[in-house]
């Protein structure tokens, strides 16, 4: 039996990330979806366990191709996307796909998959909040902290259109509503 798929987005700082890897650790026989991309790698990423790192004419060879699920360009030459290849790799195993994507990447591969996906969306509980989660990584200058909250503000109206929305206001509460959410999912036969 093939793999179901559980999309995760989330503006930045909402805390996708942080549930996507407490979900890896709870035996639901999930595997992370390794994203494409043709920007360099920072000096401690591993390719094929952090990103697939290619050049810009390979990435750009692969979209032309349709290997791509979904991609963006998120700077000019810098390309992200996820490669079909690496989602069928996962559920030809057995395993369900977790993703942690932008939201419209998200969006895209539930249009794709349909059925066989389940699309969350970690909303943090205000726009505040998420500045301020953002201010207390202390890995960004303010300049670029308001940029991230400006493309938040956007990526929010987009919460209606995923099948289900967590709002990570305490994340031991957001870790066991996404647990019955996904435990749920998967229980489902389709």
């Amino acid at each position: 039996m093939k793999g179901k798929l559980i999309i995760f987005s989330a503006p930045s700082g909402a805390g996708k990330t942080t549930i996507v890897k407490h979900l890896l650790q709870q035996g639901f026989g999930l595997e992370f979806s390794v994203s494409a991309t043709s920007r360099q790698p920072r000096p401690n990423e591993v390719n094929a366990k952090d990103y697939y790192f290619l050049s810009e004419t390979e990435f750009r060879d692969k979209i032309e191709a349709g290997d791509f699920l979904e991609w963006e360009e998120v700077y000019s030459g810098i390309f992200y996307g996820t490669l079909k290849s690496e989602v069928e790799r996962i559920r030809n195993i057995g395993k369900h796909v977790v993703f942690d994507v932008d939201v419209v990447g998200g969006l895209n591969i539930k249009k794709y998959y349909g059925d066989d996906a389940l699309a969350v969306f970690v909303q943090p509980p205000s726009v505040d909040e998420l500045k301020k989660r953002l201010q207390n990584r202390s890995t960004e200058s303010e300049e670029k902290i308001l940029t991230r909250v400006a493309k938040a503000e956007k990526e929010l109206e987009f919460a209606p259109r995923f099948d289900v929305i967590i709002i990570n206001e305490d994340l031991p509460k957001a870790f066991t509503e996404a647990e019955k959410i996904i435990s749920g999912f998967l229980s489902q036969q389709t």
